[in-house]
């Protein structure tokens, strides 16, 4: 995945975001906050507010969008006039982000056996009912390297179709 000089990274949710700012803080992804657009990681999920509220500053280079999202049917349509100066790279996070609590705790095993969906899972059988809150997820993950071990665990058991992206394609090569 190459990205361009400006990254605009745009999470779907407050738990996407946290883990989002919990990384880039760490220094763990392959951009900064320095490549981000205002410096940081936003919640903007229309593609019309997007271009009003950031295309129109006219920016002499490509911008790479970071869209991070469980949805892979979910559009993000810019016009025509912009078309040609963004690149979209969606990052699917598919079936959950849960899932990276589920395999911090060590329970994907039990968690395929449960036929439960991740949140359901997590809140029923692991107890963390606020799991996709802010203060959860960055309390959760306060040691980031378990954070960075549970995406890279996610990625070796996902099933990640060709050509899709998942957060350990945005992590450091290290």
């Amino acid at each position: 995945m190459e990205l361009t000089k400006y990254v605009a990274c745009i999470c779907e949710g407050s738990a996407e975001e946290a883990i989002m700012n919990l990384l880039i803080d760490a220094d763990r992804l392959a951009f900064s906050r320095d490549d981000l657009l205002d410096g940081e990681v936003l919640r903007i999920r229309n593609a019309k507010k997007f271009e009003t509220t950031y295309l129109r500053k006219g920016f002499a280079e490509k911008i790479t969008v970071l869209r991070i999202l469980d949805s892979r049917r979910e559009q993000f349509k810019l016009s025509k006039a912009y078309q040609h100066k963004i690149e979209v790279i969606n990052v699917i996070t598919a079936p959950e982000i849960e899932m990276l609590v589920i395999f911090k705790e060590g329970k994907y095993k039990e968690f395929k056996k449960s036929k439960l969906k991740p949140s359901d899972f997590c809140k029923m059988n692991l107890k963390y009912p606020d799991v996709k809150s802010t203060k959860f997820v960055e309390d959760y993950f306060a040691d980031i390297d378990s954070l960075v071990h549970a995406i890279r665990e996610y990625r070796r058991v996902s099933n990640i179709p060709t050509g899709e992206y998942s957060l350990s394609d945005l992590l450091k090569q290290n």
